[in-house]
C-alpha cells in the first residue's frame, strides 16, 4: 500500500573482512559486533540472506525485499513495474589494510555473470584518510593483458596502478571493468546490487579467519579489464546552490547520481514521483512526513520511497547528506 510508505531507515549488516578494522563504529550508531575486522557495514541491501531491516516507524522490522515486493511502484516509481529487486547496494567501508586488486563486470559482460546478477559500476566517497591512505583507480598505459601477467606472477602488480593519496571529502567514479583496491581510508559506496568481484592480486596476505590465502580470480578479471580506457580522476563537484542549502553534484552514471548537501535551516529533500536514498555524514536533525519526524543522525540512511516523494529536514544546528538518484521512473502523484 503507496500510502503506507514513509522515510525508511535500515538496520546496518555489518561484515567480516580481513582487510576491515574497527572504525565504523565511530561512523554508526548500531555497535560493532564482537571484536574482529568489519569491513563493510551494507546499509540498503537487497540481496538473499542480506535484506536490509527497516528500523522506524509501523514498518519496523520489514525487509526491503518485502517492500519491493508487495509495492514495487510505491518504492522505486515507474521503474519499480520491471524491477525484481532494489537496484542499488549502498555500503560503509573500513579498509584499514589493503582490499585486494579486483575489477568488476559490466552488465554486457554476461558470460563472467552469474545468473540474475547484473555488472557493477561503484563510486566511493572519502569520509576518513589515515596516515597510509591510497586510492588506486585503474592501470597505468599502456598496459597489455601479458604485462599484467606477468607482473601479478613476479609480485610486481601494484607497480601497474595507478594510485593517489586521498583526502576526506574527495569522490571518484569507478566504471565496470576498472582495476581498483583501497588502503586505510573509510570510504562510501554506492554501487549497482550486485556481488561479483574478481581478485587480480591479494597482497600475498592470510586470511587470519581460515589461515589461507584468498581465491584469486585472475583469468576472469582481465576478460572483464577495460584495456583501452586511461585511470579515471577525481570527481570534480558542481555547485548547484547555496542557499537555503549548499547542495554540489558529485558524480553520476547511468545507474546513479550522487549529491552533497550541507545545511543549518530547513529544507527540502527528495523528489517528487522518484525515490532517493539519503545517508547522514555529519551531524543530526530529522526527516517531516505528514507531521511525523523521523530522526536522523551520522551514519543513519534513509530511503525515501517514490510514492512519498519530497519531505523536509529540520538539522539540528548542522547537517550534512549525501542523496542518490536511482534511474528516472517518475510516478504521479
Amino acid at each position: 500500500n503507496q500510502s503506507q510508505l514513509y522515510p525508511l531507515r535500515f538496520q546496518p549488516i555489518y561484515q567480516y573482512r580481513p582487510w576491515g578494522g574497527r572504525r565504523l563504529g565511530k561512523w554508526l550508531t548500531a555497535p560493532l559486533p564482537g571484536a574482529g575486522a568489519i569491513g563493510e557495514a551494507w546499509v540498503l541491501s537487497d540481496r538473499e540472506g542480506h535484506s536490509s531491516v527497516v528500523a522506524n516507524g509501523p514498518l519496523k522490522g520489514h525487509t526491503i525485499t518485502q517492500l519491493m515486493t508487495e509495492s514495487a511502484v510505491g518504492m522505486l516509481g515507474g521503474m519499480g513495474s520491471h524491477a525484481t529487486r532494489f537496484p542499488l547496494l549502498l555500503k560503509f567501508l573500513d579498509a584499514r589494510d589493503s582490499l585486494s586488486v579486483q575489477v568488476h563486470p559490466t552488465d554486457q559482460q554476461t558470460n563472467e555473470l552469474p545468473p540474475g546478477e547484473s555488472g557493477k559500476t561503484e563510486a566511493w566517497v572519502v569520509l576518513e584518510a589515515g596516515e597510509r591512505s591510497r586510492i588506486y583507480a585503474g592501470l597505468k598505459t599502456p598496459t597489455s593483458a601479458d604485462e599484467l601477467r606477468r607482473a601479478i606472477e613476479t609480485g610486481s602488480l601494484p607497480d601497474l596502478l595507478a594510485a593517489f593519496t586521498p583526502r576526506e571529502g574527495d569522490s571518484i567514479l569507478l566504471e565496470a571493468g576498472t582495476v581498483h583496491s583501497l588502503a586505510d581510508t573509510v570510504v562510501f559506496e554506492v554501487q549497482q546490487n550486485s556481488d561479483v568481484t574478481f581478485r587480480l592480486y591479494d597482497w600475498d596476505r592470510i586470511d587470519a579467519a581460515t589461515g589461507q590465502p584468498r581465491a584469486l580470480e585472475i583469468e576472469k578479471a582481465i576478460a572483464c579489464i577495460d584495456f583501452t580506457k586511461g585511470p579515471p580522476s577525481l570527481a570534480v563537484p558542481i555547485m548547484e546552490t547555496l542557499e537555503p542549502v549548499m547542495r554540489e553534484r558529485l558524480l553520476g552514471c547511468e545507474h546513479f547520481e550522487m549529491w552533497r548537501i550541507r545545511g543549518k535551516s530547513r529544507f527540502p529533500v527528495g523528489e517528487t514521483g522518484v525515490p532517493r536514498a539519503l545517508v547522514c555524514i555529519g551531524g543530526d536533525g530529522y526527516f517531516e512526513h505528514h507531521g511525523v519526524n523521523h530522526a536522523v543522525t551520522r551514519g543513519d540512511v534513509f530511503l525515501i520511497p517514490a510514492a512519498v516523494g519530497e519531505c523536509v529536514c529540520q538539522p539540528c544546528g548542522a547537517i550534512s547528506l549525501l542523496e542518490i538518484s536511482l534511474p528516472e521512473g517518475r510516478i504521479s502523484q
